[in-house]
């Protein structure tokens, strides 16, 4: 065990520490910080919608899910490249990498206007629905949005200094600005449109970036892929290390599947089998991350019963943040690099998602969830009920939450006695 810890943290933890450094990965966490109003929004208006199947004289408030949360890859293209060039320290072409990045993705959909006003707008090569929510346009393009964030980035970044004209040039500044943004912007819209338009090439981007990644997508929403990412998630989170160091990966998985959802209940095809399991509502406001990542809301009652004094105060401390599911404190002030309290917490991440699977795929005792829902914040169970209004989730929710208590509770005992007897002893000078 101590050789494992030391490996983690001398030479596993700093080298993901490093990639969640990286420029681009900074780009795109904070991208996707950026579009979160809009998917919160997006849930709102998803609940909204729910009584359209009761109550015949309801507003479809579909039409406010699909202006917020079914256009969020249009966004995430446009600030990737924007955020890249801020990182970079090269702020004059921030615009330009946005609008960079937003022609290449919109090239790369190939959007179609129709007349048909109840249409609105097709996204062409896609073949998708842009206004679904799975379409180009929504999460459904997100993996899309990001590598053309990317390129683009990488192109006006490339020309960032570069100018026609000598610094002694008798030309006004927005003059020169107008002709040098002239070059990395066309360059970005002529690759566009030689690999996603040009009939000759017989291209089509955003099939080739869906196809790559398509097989991850696929892998996500099997059992075992499921837990596996779970579990990442808590293993890193108990080094410190945030888990959007995995959000180029997760974020477009976890909303593109929770967005096609939305479309199969709008599409009337949603069933116990069809339905996407590895979701954000699912993992985040439903069954799963009770207190936060890796069910610590039980973890800090069990804290507040501690006879340490320390443990106890801490519990106290972090019991009305884990209600609303923000586990920062307890997590970095008892789990990170403990390996007492580690162990449990990587526990959390094999075992929950397995009895969650069990529950809602293979015994279908409580239901997949059918709807977008953002939430994070809203305190459990009052999140399942919202998501699902079945009392099956709800008893699925307290057995998840009495598990995860019986996997933390020897370990938070040894670690109790622990600090106990440490204070003890600094108590009597011995």
């Amino acid at each position: 065990m101590d050789k494992l810890e030391k490996w983690l943290e001398n030479n596993f933890a700093p080298r993901v520490m490093k990639i969640s450094s990286n420029t681009e990965i900074t780009a795109i966490k904070n991208s996707v910080m950026q579009v979160l109003p809009l998917i919160f929004l997006g849930s709102v208006f998803c609940l909204l919608a729910i009584p359209c199947d009761f109550i015949k004289w309801w507003p479809n408030f579909f039409t406010g899910y699909n202006w917020t949360f079914g256009l969020v890859s249009i966004f995430i293209a446009f600030l990737i490249p924007f955020n890249l060039m801020e990182l970079k320290k090269k702020r004059k072409s921030r615009l330009n990498g946005g609008i960079s990045g937003l022609i290449l993705f919109l090239l790369s959909i190939n959007p179609q206007f129709m007349a048909d006003q109840n249409t609105a707008l097709t996204t062409g090569k896609a073949a998708f629905s842009s206004l679904s929510g799975i379409g180009g346009f929504g999460a459904g393009g997100m993996f899309v949005a990001i590598i053309c964030g990317l390129l683009a980035g990488f192109v006006v970044n490339l020309f960032s200094n570069f100018s026609f004209f000598k610094e002694d040039s008798v030309i006004p500044d927005f003059v020169q600005a107008w002709f040098d943004s002239m070059l990395p912007i066309g360059i970005v819209t002529l690759a566009g449109w030689l690999l996603t338009d040009a009939s000759f090439l017989n291209l089509n981007l955003y099939q080739i970036i869906v196809a790559v990644f398509m097989p991850l997508q696929n892998f996500a929403q099997q059992p075992w892929g499921f837990i596996l990412i779970l579990f990442l998630d808590c293993f890193i989170y108990s080094m410190g290390i945030s888990g959007w160091v995995l959000a180029p990966l997760e974020t477009p998985i976890i909303y593109g599947a929770a967005a096609a959802n939305v479309a199969m209940v709008q599409a009337g095809t949603a069933t116990a089998a069809t339905l996407n399991f590895y979701t954000y509502p699912l993992v985040y406001c439903t069954y799963l991350w009770i207190g936060g990542i890796g069910c610590t809301l039980p973890l800090v009652l069990l804290l507040m019963r501690a006879k340490s004094k320390q443990l106890k105060a801490l519990g106290k401390a972090c019991i009305v943040p884990a209600i609303f599911n923000i586990n920062e404190p307890v997590v970095f002030g008892s789990i990170v690099w403990n390996p007492l309290l580690m162990v449990p917490f990587w526990l959390q991440g094999i075992i929950l998602p397995t009895i969650t699977y069990l529950f809602t795929k293979v015994i279908m005792f409580a239901p997949v969830p059918a709807i977008m829902f953002n939430l994070w914040y809203c305190p459990y169970p009052i999140s399942t009920w919202l998501v699902t209004r079945s009392v099956q989730a709800i008893l699925l929710v307290i057995i998840n939450f009495v598990v995860s208590g019986i996997i933390w509770m020897p370990f938070v005992r040894a670690y109790d006695k622990q600090v106990d007897e440490k204070e003890r002893a600094e108590a009597t000078g011995v």
